[in-house]
């Protein structure tokens, strides 16, 4: 896919509890992004409270874009189109983020563009900083591992906007099963840098943890592993032993890890894939980023650590895809809490 037309494209993300927007130019340069986290306000209840999300969304929009526009040094008249986070997620957060995005698009006559939240985190990986030398673009077919706190799926892509499912979780997400075993191990939300954290001291061979391979199969499991966890941490203060709390996270961390790690492998494998794609919030991990970087079979595309939690250069990323190539939404569009990648 070449010769695509040249646009500017604002983004707003609200699913969850990060009030975010950027500007990207061409689907990759990135103009600038402001991302306002609820993380320290949330950690207190161990875990996203939605109705807090949402109120606070509120409180930051406005101040969000703004500063946004101010470090692009653009404004509203240099924009092309406004791509919106539509789902999925919470429905409260999106709500804001919705109609924030369709009040600029009334304002300026603009073009809207609805984007899915797990597209948008492919999609970061097209994402460079403007003004810095340009990385090649991931090559097609590509075979996207999404893995964050409510997702786990292997995805087949062929081109653009082209999404074929192979396997998703059954029961937990990768992100779900670290947030629950840093709670079991009394390590603070979110689970995922304090298991990592805590892993870093500890023995990842000392506890045998299952691997839920489903053999045939690309989907994943990751219930059996936490329960897992819970037995053993159970049996050591029955008997009245400390918890060895590092060699815990590592060993849990190192499960997790492999299995996502060898799935991938094997449908890239199986359907001829040119190249590997991780993202979501997981793939911050450093376990599971080091396993597939000493790899030599397949290059593997991993966004920067900035944008592998939400954020806005995705969905404007995504949304230059979109926009390109015609897919435009209208003002009667409303959020989809549930909204599938494929």
């Amino acid at each position: 896919m070449t010769n695509l037309p040249p646009a500017r494209i604002l983004a707003i993300e609200t699913s969850c509890d990060e009030t975010a927007c950027a500007v990207i130019e061409n689907g990759r340069a990135l103009l600038a992004s402001t991302v306002a986290s609820q993380m320290e306000m949330h950690a207190r209840f161990g875990g996203v409270y939605p109705e807090v999300a949402s109120r606070q969304h509120v409180l930051s929009i406005i101040p969000v874009v703004e500063q946004t526009l101010v470090q692009s040094n653009i404004t509203l008249k240099d924009i092309d189109a406004i791509a919106v986070t539509r789902g999925p997620g919470l429905a409260g957060s999106l709500v804001v983020g919705m109609n924030m995005a369709k009040g600029l698009a009334l304002g300026t006559n603009l073009p809207i563009i609805g984007v899915n939240h797990l597209e948008g985190h492919i999609y970061s990986s097209w994402v460079y900083n403007a003004g810095e030398s340009v990385p090649p673009e991931p090559h097609f077919p590509l075979m996207a591992l999404l893995v964050s706190g409510g997702h786990t799926e292997l995805n087949l892509m062929t081109d653009h906007l082209t999404y074929e499912r192979l396997g998703s979780t059954l029961d937990d997400a990768a992100g779900e099963a670290f947030d629950k075993v840093a709670r079991l191990l009394s390590l603070p939300y979110p689970g995922g840098p304090s298991i990592q954290k805590a892993a870093e001291g500890g023995d990842p061979k000392r506890f045998k943890f299952p691997r839920a391979r489903l053999d045939g199969r690309y989907d994943f499991s990751f219930s059996g592993v936490k329960t897992a966890v819970l037995y053993e941490v159970n049996d050591l203060k029955k008997k009245g032993k400390q918890l060895p709390v590092e060699d815990l996270a590592a060993s849990f961390q190192a499960a997790v890890v492999e299995t996502l790690f060898d799935k991938t492998m094997q449908a890239a494998r199986e359907y001829n894939a040119k190249e590997i794609l991780i993202a979501g919030g997981v793939s911050a991990n450093r376990a599971l980023r080091n396993i597939f970087q000493s790899q030599k079979e397949f290059k593997v595309n991993i966004p920067a650590f900035s944008l592998c939690t939400d954020n806005a250069a995705m969905v404007a990323a995504a949304g230059y895809y979109r926009y390109a190539l015609g897919h435009l939404s209208g003002m009667e569009m409303d959020v989809q809490p549930t909204w599938p990648l494929s």
